[in-house]
């Protein structure tokens, strides 16, 4: 190796795999290496020739496909122009995250490895693969892969014996610093502020359009364990335009007593207004945060507080604490050996950081405000199935809810940030906006006219595909099937009447599954096995498309299972051609998934 100069490129989806990049950094740094981290798709791809040593740390989404801020550097790097010889002089490591009940467990990190030695690179270590599902989580599988890295990338290059590592309880320097202002500045109605680029541009995560919210009304049984919500919001004037199949992206905000009470833990004044100051160059300021900006808005709208904190929170606090039995408290979750403890007291109860800040109330009134941004991430949009038509609602917007809430052995109920902020708001007492902007989606319906729809969508799966019928159903397309399935047609039998209507016109075949209403069990899986001729002749004999969304734990495998049994029982293939004809549909993209855990 030439250099001892690190590179740490990340794709992240949820921000797990940015926290280990953070981490991979600070002990870069800590080791006296000169180390940069960067989002891949931020990343001059094209100056990866010049890189002696890149980390990647990557995530893998959905069924297998690369995070959203990698996807362009995905194209790029899977070129077939590219030489075998691109990426000769780069010595490489590969770090993934994934899940391994999903059949494509940490699929992206083991592809791109491959296309690295293919162009020529040479792997410092095998690729590290982070499990979800390990009860210590990710960290059982990256804590030895980064001793072993270490290792590696110091052996030609090793600590000058004056400077030695960085003491481990000293706190890293924040990435910011904030400077208080004396006075409140008078720019007006400060929510109404919004990062900006291009006021004429579509909206974005920079720019959101501040929706109108319509009406936000309950479409479950009132004794249904579950709150799911049908919310319209007005579009009119946005530039926004959609297709079925694509999402809206919604920004939460943190609960106002949520807020108040992070304030209080710290010692903050929620009206003291700041400016951001990078502490070195190079470094950029968050460009969705207004510069100045009050603290309660930087904790409202930018600091996820309510998520569950990662090990590198309890690293930083650690560093940060002036109260010595905490300090060793904190000290103990963060350390290796530790992970266990960390797990059965923050990841497995889903306690959230201001809760472990309550319970750190020394520790907490002591962190230096500098640090808030090292030491929280920020609030991640959430995206939502379209499930509207612009043809259908012009002007309008549609998304199907579910409220998240559920209980583990912590006294207040887990909530989720997002659904529940938007069950929260009552357009009827009130004006209501919400920031949200659109992106394409993951599924695409055909445009060659007369080519028949098989639609997979238990529960709120089925949001996708109603955008996708109202939109076929305007331009004369019948060949329509949907299997849709709930738990009792009384109680989350979503769009019924619309879906009755349809069928009544010749616009829609509707097959329904409800699990809850007899003795034995009924599936989506098991009505798609009864109409197998069915799906074999619309497949096979007039080349439909296939699309299933919903929840990714079990329903796509057996949904796969069953469409393998009805190629084999009704085309007459064998095992391994049942394999290869669905592996086909998927490679042509006549099937398509979407789904989530």
């Amino acid at each position: 190796m030439p250099s001892a100069r690190l590179l740490v490129l990340f794709g992240s989806q949820t921000g797990t795999a940015q926290d280990v990049s953070e981490r991979l950094g600070r002990e870069a740094r800590r080791r006296q290496l000169s180390c940069r981290v960067e989002a891949l798709d931020s990343y001059p791809v094209v100056n990866l020739i010049n890189e002696p040593v890149v980390i990647f740390v990557c995530a893998t989404a959905g069924q297998g496909d690369p995070p959203d801020n990698m996807k362009s550097f995905w194209r790029f790097i899977f070129r077939r122009s590219l030489p075998s010889t691109a990426l000769r002089q780069m010595d490489f490591a590969v770090l993934g995250l994934g899940d391994s009940s999903y059949a494509k467990f940490n699929f992206v990190a083991k592809k791109l490895h491959r296309r690295l030695l293919q162009l020529g690179g040479s792997a410092l270590l095998p690729v590290c693969l982070g499990d979800d599902q390990h009860e210590l989580g990710p960290d059982a599988a990256i804590d030895p892969w980064l001793q072993d890295l270490w290792e590696k990338v110091l052996g030609p290059h090793p600590v000058p014996l004056n400077l030695g590592l960085n003491p481990p309880g000293v706190p890293w320097p924040s990435k910011f610093t904030l400077q208080f202002l004396k006075d409140t500045p008078t720019s007006g109605p400060e929510e109404l502020c919004v990062a900006g680029t291009d006021p004429q541009g579509p909206p974005s995560e920079l720019q959101p359009f501040l929706a109108p919210m319509v009406s936000n009304q309950r479409v479950t049984g009132p004794s249904h364990f579950q709150d799911v919500r049908l919310i319209e919001f007005d579009i009119s004037g946005s530039g926004m335009s959609f297709a079925a199949g694509d999402v809206v992206l919604i920004q939460p905000e943190n609960t106002a007593s949520h807020v108040q009470q992070f304030c209080q833990a710290l010692g903050l004044d929620p009206e003291q207004h700041f400016t951001l100051q990078p502490r070195e160059p190079g470094v950029t300021c968050p460009a969705q945060l207004p510069q100045p900006c009050s603290m309660r808005r930087l904790v409202s709208q930018y600091l996820d507080i309510a998520s569950v904190p990662r090990r590198s929170f309890f690293e930083l606090l650690a560093c940060l604490s002036p109260h010595e039995l905490e300090r060793e408290k904190l000290r103990e979750f963060s350390s290796a050996q530790g992970q266990e403890e960390l797990c059965e007291y923050c990841t497995r109860p889903r306690r959230t950081a201001l809760e472990v800040l309550c319970d750190f109330p020394h520790t907490a009134a002591a962190i230096p405000p500098d640090y808030l941004l090292d030491l929280l991430p920020l609030i991640r949009p959430r995206a939502f199935s379209i499930a509207s038509s612009l043809r259908a609602h012009p002007s309008r917007l549609q998304i199907l809810v579910a409220v998240v809430q559920y209980r583990t052995r912590l006294r207040e109920p887990r909530r989720g940030l997002c659904s529940s902020w938007l069950a929260s708001l009552d357009p009827v007492q009130g004006p209501v906006r919400v920031p949200l902007w659109v992106r394409s989606g993951g599924l695409t319906f055909p445009k060659t006219p007369g080519v028949p729809v098989i639609m997979v969508g238990p529960g709120t799966g089925v949001a996708p595909f109603r955008a996708a019928i109202q939109e076929r159903v305007a331009q004369g397309e019948t060949g329509n099937v949907l299997f849709f399935g709930c738990r009792r047609r009384d109680q989350d039998f979503y769009w019924e009447a619309e879906w009755e209507q349809l069928q009544a016109r010749g616009c829609l075949t509707l097959v329904t599954a409800f699990s809850r209403e007899q003795e034995q069990q009924a599936y989506v899986q098991h009505r798609l096995r009864a109409l197998g001729p069915l799906v074999w002749e619309l497949l096979d004999g007039r080349g439909a498309r296939f699309y299933l969304a919903g929840n990714a734990k079990h329903m796509p495998a057996d949904v796969c299972d069953t469409l393998l049994s009805i190629f084999r029982e009704e085309g007459g293939l064998s095992a391994p051609d049942a394999t290869a004809y669905l592996a086909q549909l998927q490679r042509t993209r006549r099937f398509q998934t979407e789904t989530w855990a």
